[in-house]
């Protein structure tokens, strides 16, 4: 067996712990040496060679720093990067091929963003050597001889690769760059195609802004222009849909693949498993410890990667990724959500005024053990509605009843900061007052907020040390882990990879039906929805200047009219039931819109055949 020791040197704090590892070391204890404090780097080394992989340091270790894994001897023949010892490893890398689109999905922290360096040549594999040499162009092609990465590293190594990257982090682009969106478009523009993007895009009433005003959909849309005009050879996209609404994410999607160059290599990373599906030609799934190690999957066609990964499993590895599938129901005739009797809340007819923007809401309700989603564009009011239920807002028309004294609200805001919770407060301190029960070991809430969403890691850290993501679980766990009647969620998988999103959609889920609670979800993510949601409730209108929210309606026929809006058709895989965006004009899209069933659920025993548009 390898034995893969990693330490995360951020967690690691020696001088707190009284360095127990090295203490309690078997090895060590044997007059051996498999762990020692390294004076120089004031942090422990782990010899793998040595190691026996007893696991004691693990368990010792307060912190939570150090990991230890055991995989087969023929993995390490494909061992493709190191980050120095005790570092994590990658194994194997996803195949591009020209003229098609790569889609990468899997867990953050499994090597997605290292393979997309590597790929673009920002970054020489070291083929798992830790003693500071770097193996020459030569070795690395010489290691993939007979795949078809060996040609591809041949023009990397030529230089005839050129590749164009849209970064995950597009908030750091305005601190790096300056000058309005014309001003950069027309810098950036290599392929004379720059004004077509921007209106393919909807960039035309932002062109004479600075890049420091833009939203962050507007700098997502500019930054896939701003990449798909470079004369590339290889296209990098990674989360492209993050910020933006589904009508958003679609138009983004469609204009990809209209303006790529067809000799070019395009790979798209993406957690929004609809998305992904709409925009891949073929899928590679990345698996493995997050932090510890990553493995690349062999290259699998779109429907049947992404439902071996819902799965769990993928047949051409032999290799379980998860210890139960995710399903999706599949309901072969749509009909009303049973509801209880009990409402938590209704609201009449509603007008609110804000900054020059109205919403109009019409009459509803919310029962107990019901998740609502709420859907629509950006900027069309629902998160004001979400914040009228919540109370920070009055409705200057209507009104909202709530039993008086007895209704319990935990609400997660769009945007989190760390003065939210308070920045010097460490996350454990920040989970202890919403709930004591997520940190007893074993406790429900533990397993599934603490466990899952693996905030375990970071109690010791402090709020304002937390990345972006790392913030967006914490309020996320927060929010779900206090006692309540009512969960206002907006935006909850922000930031969040697929797995995480789909362990936060099943947390609401369990949640609702064993505190007999109810929840209001405002999310773009389609799968997601269509995984949680009891009931959706519709917005249309003009983003920015006056929204229109419709009654709930059943889940069929809020999505039917959600999708018709947008003109984008869904049907329902017969295996997974997760939903499939058909592609624009294919013979699926026509034949749906044609019967007017924008949301379409297979009958019992329907098949669906791979490539069928």
């Amino acid at each position: 067996m390898a034995r893969i020791a990693v330490i995360d040197y951020e967690l690691c704090k020696p001088s707190k712990c009284h360095r127990e590892c090295i203490a309690f070391c078997p090895v060590n204890l044997t007059g051996g040496k498999a762990i020692e404090f390294d004076e120089a780097r004031r942090k422990p080394v782990i010899y793998e060679e040595t190691c026996v992989g007893c696991g004691i340091c693990v368990k010792k270790c307060p912190f939570k720093a150090i990991s230890i894994v055991n995989l087969p001897d023929e993995l390490e023949k494909s061992v493709i990067h190191r980050y120095g010892r005790n570092g994590f490893k990658l194994y194997g890398l996803p195949v591009p091929r020209e003229g098609r689109i790569l889609g990468i999905i899997g867990k953050n922290g499994t090597g997605k963003s290292t393979a997309l360096r590597i790929l673009s040549g920002e970054l020489r594999p070291n083929l798992g050597q830790v003693d500071g040499t770097t193996p020459s162009w030569d070795e690395v092609i010489r290691r993939f001889r007979g795949t078809e990465l060996q040609n591809y590293f041949k023009k990397l190594a030529e230089g005839s690769i050129k590749a164009a990257h849209k970064i995950q982090y597009i908030d750091l682009v305005p601190r790096r760059v300056k000058g309005t969106v014309r001003q950069l478009l027309e810098k950036a523009d290599e392929r004379g195609i720059w004004r077509e993007l921007v209106k393919e895009l909807g960039l035309e009433k932002v062109l004479d802004r600075d890049i420091r005003q833009l939203s962050g959909g507007e700098l997502q849309r500019f930054m896939v222009a701003a990449v798909l005009s470079k004369d590339a050879t290889l296209y990098l996209f990674d989360e492209p849909s993050s910020y933006l609404d589904v009508r958003e994410r679609v138009r983004v999607a469609r204009t990809i693949r209209s303006y790529a160059p067809n000799n070019s290599y395009l790979v798209v990373v993406e957690h929004d498993i609809a998305m992904l599906d709409y925009l891949s030609d073929y899928v590679v799934i990345m698996y493995g410890e997050p932090g510890v190690y990553g493995i690349a999957s062999k290259p699998y066609g779109v429907r049947a990667g992404i439902n071996h990964f819902l799965r769990g499993y993928l047949p051409a590895e032999n290799m379980r990724i998860r210890s139960e599938p995710i399903r999706y129901t599949i309901t072969a005739t749509p009909s009303e959500t049973t509801l209880s009797l009990k409402t938590y809340i209704s609201w009449s007819k509603l007008t609110v005024s804000l900054n020059g923007f109205q919403l109009r809401v019409e009459e509803g309700e919310l029962h107990e053990g019901e998740v609502l989603g709420v859907v629509g564009p950006n900027g069309i009011g629902k998160t004001t509605f979400v914040r009228v239920l919540a109370g920070e807002l009055k409705p200057t028309e209507g009104s909202v009843s709530k039993p008086a004294g007895t209704l319990k609200v935990s609400y997660k805001p769009q945007y989190v900061s760390p003065s939210l919770f308070g920045e010097d407060k460490t996350v454990e301190e920040v989970l202890a007052e919403a709930n004591k029960s997520v940190l007893a070991p074993g406790s429900w809430l533990n397993v599934e907020i603490l466990r899952r969403m693996r905030l375990d890691r970071l109690l010791d850290r402090r709020v304002g040390e937390l990345s972006g993501g790392e913030l967006q679980k914490l309020a996320v766990a927060v929010a779900l882990a206090r006692e309540a009647d009512i969960y206002l969620l907006d935006e909850p998988s922000a930031y969040l990879d697929v797995e995480e999103r789909l362990a936060v959609a099943k947390i609401i889920k369990r949640l609702t039906e064993a505190r007999g609670a109810a929840a209001i979800v405002v999310e773009h993510d389609i799968a997601v929805q269509d995984y949680i949601a009891s009931r959706i409730m519709v917005f249309t209108g003009t983003p920015g200047v006056e929204g229109h929210a419709h009654q709930p309606a059943s889940l069929f026929d809020g999505m039917n009219t959600f999708l018709k809006e947008l003109g984008i058709t869904i049907r329902k895989d017969p295996e997974t039931g997760r939903p499939r965006i058909n592609k624009e004009g294919s013979f699926l899209d026509r034949l749906q819109k044609r019967l007017g069933k924008y949301y379409y659920i297979p009958r019992p025993g329907e098949e669906e055949k791979e490539g069928e548009e």
